[in-house]
């Protein structure tokens, strides 16, 4: 026997050379020749994306340089003697870690849970029985048996098919099902056109077969197309390159300030060791322990919120990337529309007749130039209507008082429109029984069926409108029938095309009267007319379009679909705003390298594109990038994979998207909705916006610590803060606000900007301005706070002095949560005050800080004293005056019209 890599092209060779070359009959292997042969083979498995161990998930969660940062920050620390300091910081990195890994593994556990990996089974015919098996132990040679409904579970040469249609759609794109046949093809003819082969991941829609395999597991054209992924590489998100940046960013900074404080303390005469010492344990208090933390709680609760609203996220850091997205190129079929065949018009003698009701709905009319029709009363309506649910392998039938259908989409639609119109398939074929089928042949575009009707045979014909048309010699009119000229055969093909133009699928309707079932079917028909079906358009895509384009985000339709058909629904449902909107055809994209800087322009501008393959895809991906924008792909087929894998963030198809198409995605649309990109879209905005407000929430709160301590040291005070204290205030108190701000549910209009800039760093240089602002402002308070407190006691140098310094800022601190609101919000109403955890966290980091006075455990280990009512006017005063600063500076901002980074530093529309 040959290896079956040598049979390079089996749909050239006749079945019987096919059977030749692989040494079988059609009696199937014997079971010495299967193992030999699964020996030599191996299993029929692809070989799929590795799966990501339990310890590399959890090791990628310390992989940031900002973890880095602590964790030597911590070590420092733990030399210096601060063990305390130490093990808060490990334990900070301990908890990101530990939510991190179990957010992750969760993901990866609802994806596994979410693809069918129950083991299929096949039947195959071994030694001349037929019996069932697992499809990964085919091999090359088993001939294999499907019915309708069956999976194809290896690439196969068709033997014997019998009314057979093959839905190919993961690999072709194409929403509708193909007829098969057995006779040999040309070499070169494209995989889409190769008739008489199946191949693994697409399965029969109608009919039976007996088929060989002829390549298995990674052989086949779906392992080619899985193993093609690995060769993508994945690079680092924009959020992970943004903390790493503001990780490094800090370096310096800190360097500086430890520098400084050294410097001016060793200048005042204090001892030099204590003064290392202190600028040492500055420096580890003024990297914000909290942010990873924090980070990774943001991100995992924005992948639970996604996935409430029917979008899995597979890894946490996509959470984030979602936001920044300027380009979404969505496919058509499922997505943008229902996926369900629904006959809108029928083309008759008589004239057009329009069918409302969409999808499975048996309530709709008919009308005919806007009045009401009675579809059973109009002779040549009922008989159109009657050819279609006799000429028709589908099935429909009533559950519970909901509609069930299996078979072909358009034949269903073909009996849902006869239910609409009182008439009933099984009723029909009672008094019309079936005695003869003549299934579709792909090579004439045909089916019949023939149905005793008094002393005649009725034969009803449904087809191509080429093929219809040609093989009619009359047409049905209002008188009966009249003969069909060549004239008038073209002018019922140019209306075909005009039902094609606006974006409808055609058949064609034919019947006539024969003396006995052995007449043949396709000879001197009379043409009833044309049906033309569409899938249409989801209610809420047209608003949910919209509401993209109001954000900044630019909708592209790819689809394999033809021109006239996807300029349609992209008029329907509002991406192009005129009906006869280019249509810019796969074919055109040519080869990258010899583009024109013109013809990239008009392909970057365009909305819709047809006739898309996957090289075609991964080229649209690629010049979008390279404009500048972050490319969200939508994808459900095996052979959207790649493009899944390239695009920024992939979105896969949850109920009809392929495993591979999901393994190679970050998002999984569960409901198959476009809207639900838009939320996730907005989500991942909120996140952005809340990591944001965390970061500069946690940065000044630091940073105006190490300037209360650093302008005493200039003045020449005793030190308003003790070092446990500040890792006290960083460690507790300023986490709680900050986890309360990474639950922000976004301000109103989020969705009314343009996306940031893809390069746009968390902290622009508005924020590093507010960052000073606010830092220089809560210091002022303390460092005030501290001579009053001085006064009141005696001496700055006492416990208490150094407590109202202490509760100074750390109410200041929980006060400034409301300053980090945005600048377009409202002072009373906004995503801050309208929070209800930033108030539960204020009310716990309250009680938390009066403990850390009066407790007496805490309080000698912090080196606090209790204070009176006096003292505690200061603390009030003095912290609530950074606030009122704060808001006055905003509401100003507000008022005159300046704009904070989120709404418009950094911010601009994608590229048209």
């Amino acid at each position: 026997m040959t290896r079956d890599s040598d049979i390079e092209t089996p749909w050239s060779l006749s079945a019987s050379d096919v059977l030749e070359r692989l040494d079988v009959s059609p009696e199937g292997l014997s079971e010495e020749a299967v193992e030999r042969r699964r020996a030599q083979f191996g299993s029929n498995e692809l070989r799929e994306a590795e799966r990501k161990h339990w310890a590399v998930v959890l090791a990628d969660q310390f992989e940031s340089f900002i973890v880095l940062l602590l964790a030597v920050a911590g070590v420092a620390a733990f030399l210096l003697g601060d063990v305390v300091e130490s093990v808060a910081i490990f334990a900070v990195l301990g908890i990101n870690g530990a939510i991190g890994f179990v957010t992750e593994m969760r993901a990866i556990g609802s994806i596994e849970s979410l693809q069918e990996l129950a083991e299929i089974h096949t039947r195959v015919r071994r030694a001349g029985e037929q019996r069932t098996v697992p499809a990964d132990e085919l091999v090359p040679g088993d001939v294999v048996v499907l019915q309708a409904g069956d999976f194809v579970p290896a690439d196969l040469r068709i033997l014997e098919p019998s009314k057979l249609q093959v839905d190919e759609s993961a690999l072709t794109g194409e929403s509708v099902p193909v007829g098969k046949t057995s006779e040999p093809l040309a070499v070169d003819i494209p995989l889409a056109e190769r008739e008489n082969m199946l191949y693994k991941g697409t399965y029969v829609t109608r009919g039976s077969v007996e088929a060989v395999v002829v390549t298995t597991g990674p052989d086949t054209e779906l392992g080619h197309i899985s193993a093609s992924l690995q060769e993508l590489t994945e690079t680092q998100t924009p959020l992970q390159e943004k903390l790493d940046d503001l990780g490094q960013t800090l370096v310096p900074f800190l360097l500086v300030v430890a520098t400084v404080v050294l410097v001016s303390g060793w200048a005042r005469g204090q001892d030099l060791f204590l003064m290392v010492e202190t600028a040492i344990a500055l420096t580890i208090a003024t990297v914000p322990e909290g942010l990873p933390i924090v980070a990774t709680l943001v991100l995992a609760r924005g992948m639970w919120r996604m996935a409430d609203r029917n979008a899995l996220v597979t890894n946490l850091a996509s959470v984030e990337t979602l936001g920044s997205t300027t380009v979404i190129c969505t496919d058509k079929t499922g997505t943008l529309t229902e996926n369900r065949m629904t006959v809108a018009e029928y083309e008759l003698a008589n004239g057009p007749v329009e069918v409302t009701g969409v999808g499975l709905e048996t309530e709709g009319v008919f009308r005919r130039d806007g009045r009401e029709l009675d579809g059973s009363g109009d002779r040549i309506v009922r008989d159109a209507l009657e050819v279609g649910v006799l000429c028709n392998n589908a099935a429909v039938t009533e559950r519970d008082g909901a509609i069930e259908a299996t078979g072909d989409p358009m034949e269903v639609a073909l009996l849902i429109a006869g239910r609409k119109a009182g008439i009933d398939r099984e009723d029909l074929r009672q008094s019309m029984p079936e005695v003869r089928e003549v299934s579709f042949d792909p090579a004439v575009k045909m089916m019949a069926t023939y149905h005793e009707a008094d002393d005649t045979c009725r034969v009803a014909v449904k087809g191509a409108p080429e093929a219809v048309v040609e093989a009619s010699t009359r047409a049905v009119t209002t008188d009966g029938t009249e003969t069909l000229s060549a004239s008038e055969r073209a002018a019922w093909l140019r209306k075909s095309e005009r039902m094609a133009e606006e974006g409808l699928r055609v058949l064609a309707l034919a019947q006539k009267e024969a003396p006995t079932a052995d007449a043949s079917p396709y000879e001197d028909l009379a043409l009833l007319g044309l049906v033309g079906f569409v899938d249409p358009p989801r209610e809420e895509v047209r608003s949910t379009i919209e509401r993209c384009q109001d954000a900044g985000i630019r909708v592209v339709m790819v689809t394999g679909d033809h021109a006239g058909t996807a300029r349609n629904i992209a008029y329907s449902v509002g991406l192009v705003d005129e009906p006869d909107a280019e249509v810019i055809e796969g074919r055109e994209l040519g080869d990258r390298e010899s583009i024109s800087e013109a013809e990239r322009d008009r392909f970057i501008g365009a909305s819709i594109f047809a006739r898309v393959s996957p090289e075609h895809k991964l080229d649209l991906i690629d010049m979008h990038q390279s404009a500048g924008s972050i490319v969200a792909m939508t994808g459900d087929g095996v052979n959207d994979a790649p493009a899944l894998k390239r695009a920024d963030i992939g979105v896969a198809m949850g109920q009809r998207g392929t495993q591979v198409a999901q393994e190679a995605s970050d998002m999984i649309l569960r409901d198959d909705n476009f809207q639900s990109i838009y939320h996730a879209v907005r989500e991942g905005r909120v996140i952005f916006s809340n990591i944001r407000k965390f970061v500069l929430y946690l940065m000044s709160c630091n940073l105006s610590e190490l300037l209360a301590i650093l302008v005493a040291s200039l003045l020449g005070f005793p030190l308003p803060l003790l070092p446990l204290q500040i890792l006290f205030l960083n460690v507790v108190t300023d986490i709680f606000p900050a986890f309360a701000l990474g639950a922000c549910g976004g301000s109103d209009d989020i969705m009314d900007r343009p996306p940031r800039a893809p390069d746009e760093p968390i902290m622009t240089r508005t924020n590093w301005t507010e960052l000073g602002f606010y830092g220089v402002v809560i210091a002022a308070a303390t460092v005030g706070a501290f001579v009053i407190g001085g006064r009141i006691s005696g001496g700055m140098a006492t416990d208490e002095a150094v407590t109202i310094s202490f509760l100074t800022l750390a109410f200041a601190q929980l006060w400034h949560v409301f300053d980090v609101r945005e600048v377009t919000s409202g002072i009373v109403r906004n995503e801050v005050t309208e929070n209800p955890y930033v108030w539960g966290a204020l009310g716990l980091s309250t009680l938390i800080l009066v403990g850390a006075v009066y407790l007496p455990g805490i309080s000698l280990a912090l080196g606090t004293a209790p204070i009176g009512v006096d003292a505690w006017s200061v603390v009030l005063g003095m912290s609530l005056l950074p606030l009122l600063v704060g808001q006055l500076e905003r509401e100003a901002r507000r008022r005159f019209g300046a704009s904070n980074a989120e709404a418009g530093e950094g911010a601009r529309s994608p590229k048209p």
